[in-house]
């Protein structure tokens, strides 16, 4: 390992060159806060994904009762009532089957169990399809095919939702093909035949819609969470990524200090051993440095997945750090309803936060240097945004940081604040 070559597999130089970089004024990517939301993203590990499958079941287990019946209730208008039988049969075991798998299993369902399920539904909806057929109303007597569409409804929190919408394609095109086959379109089956068609696909089709906006809601909230814990660090601190990599380094340094107090390691060091403890010395020697220059808004902008896509960081002179907690929160809670919906807001909105330079304010309430007062001009400037559309909670955040004006520039908002803080030496 070369002396350029960090513990973690960085290059050293390349480091400090990007931390450089990444104080200029550009869009910063997000770091160490995208992992949770990566793992929040995953089909089955969303918070509260569990109660929304289990709610799933009982409305699918509801609906296969009411199935059951209406098919018991007409038994004597099926030619041969066998097929539709044996679909009722298999559709209960792999229902039952996948309940007892992700009771076992957790809730996990593999690519290869999602298939095997996927096949047993196929054939449920094939057979009670051809003993329905010769009845020339589907609409009217399918029962099984139809409760397929709601056995999917607990997959949808298993399974990524292309593939759960991909089997509900699958099954509204069977339905269809089978109605146009085998059923005359008149005046009195064609309400039926879209009422069945509408019954077997919008629950899973709706149900994926929700799912999708509670899990953007859970990691929308999540990610808030930990850009907000920024808020009560010093002026100068190392973010959630760098405390990991400080934890490695220090295992490091440990091991190999512990190898020359026991004798493990002989004295003097060997070439490669020295390289070693020379790199670790220089990446914690980085660390430090950089610990005294990012401050908390840097952190809040870079560890958040959509801050970090939309806001760009002007603060050359690290004047976040001067903020008080108070003024912190509602400078990144503005930002937060500045940017709205991640989903629905325009493409191409950005924010633009440019702090400084410091002026100078006398205090009111004399010359003594207690009562010094900075002023720290702090400029948001937007992409997209118009001001008719900043909400009022904006302009409330935005007055817990400081007086603030706002004009329009090219159809976009632009906000000025005047923040005022203690002078970095009384702070």
């Amino acid at each position: 390992m070369s002396i350029d070559e960090s513990t973690l597999g960085t290059t050293v130089g390349g480091r400090r060159d990007d931390g450089a970089r990444r104080r200029s004024a550009r869009p910063l990517a997000g770091t160490g806060g995208a992992r949770s939301l990566r793992q929040a993203r995953r089909a089955g590990a969303t918070l509260g994904a569990g109660h929304l499958g289990l709610g799933a079941a009982i409305v699918a287990g509801l609906q296969a009762l009411y199935g059951l019946v209406f098919f018991f209730a007409h038994l004597d208008a099926y030619p041969d009532p066998v097929p539709v039988l044996f679909a009722w049969m298999l559709y209960v075991a792999t229902f039952v089957a996948t309940a007892a798998g992700v009771l076992v299993r957790g809730e996990r369902l593999s690519g290869v169990a999602f298939g095997v399920i996927c096949a047993a539904l196929a054939v449920v909806v094939a057979l009670d399809l051809v003993a329905v057929a010769p009845l020339g109303d589907v609409g009217m007597y399918a029962t099984a095919s139809i409760s397929v569409g709601f056995g999917l409804l607990p997959l949808i929190t298993l399974r990524p939702a292309r593939e759960v919408a991909a089997a509900t394609a699958v099954l509204a095109l069977a339905l269809v093909v089978t109605v146009v086959l085998t059923t005359p379109l008149t005046v009195d089956t064609t309400p039926r035949q879209i009422g069945a068609l509408s019954l077997a696909v919008l629950p899973p089709v709706i149900a994926i819609s929700v799912l999708q906006r509670f899990r953007r809601m859970v990691q929308v909230e999540l990610d808030r969470v930990l850009v907000s814990s920024n808020t009560t660090q010093p002026r100068f601190a190392v973010g959630m990524l760098a405390s990991d990599e400080l934890a490695r380094l220090d295992l490091a340094a440990e091991k190999l200090l512990d190898g020359v107090a026991s004798g493990d390691v002989p004295l003097p060091l060997t070439p490669q051993v020295a390289s070693q403890a020379a790199s670790l010395a220089t990446e914690l020697r980085l660390h430090l440095i950089e610990g005294r220059r990012e401050t908390w808004l840097y952190h809040a902008v870079t560890e958040s997945e959509y801050l970090g896509r939309a806001v760009t960081l002007v603060d050359p002179s690290s004047l976040a750090g001067l903020l008080s907690p108070a003024q912190r929160d509602g400078l990144l809670r503005a930002v937060w309803l500045l940017l709205g919906d991640v989903k629905t807001r325009t493409p191409g909105t950005t924010i633009t936060l440019t702090l400084g330079p410091v002026v100078a304010v006398e205090s009111p309430t004399g010359p003594s240097p207690a009562g010094r007062k900075v002023e720290v001009p702090v400029l948001v400037t937007t992409t997209g945004i118009r001001r008719n559309r900043v909400v009022p909670a904006t302009w409330s955040a935005l007055e817990r940081v400081g007086q603030c004006t706002a004009v329009t520039r090219d159809a976009s908002v632009e906000i000025e604040v005047r923040c005022l803080v203690d002078a970095p030496g009384e702070a």
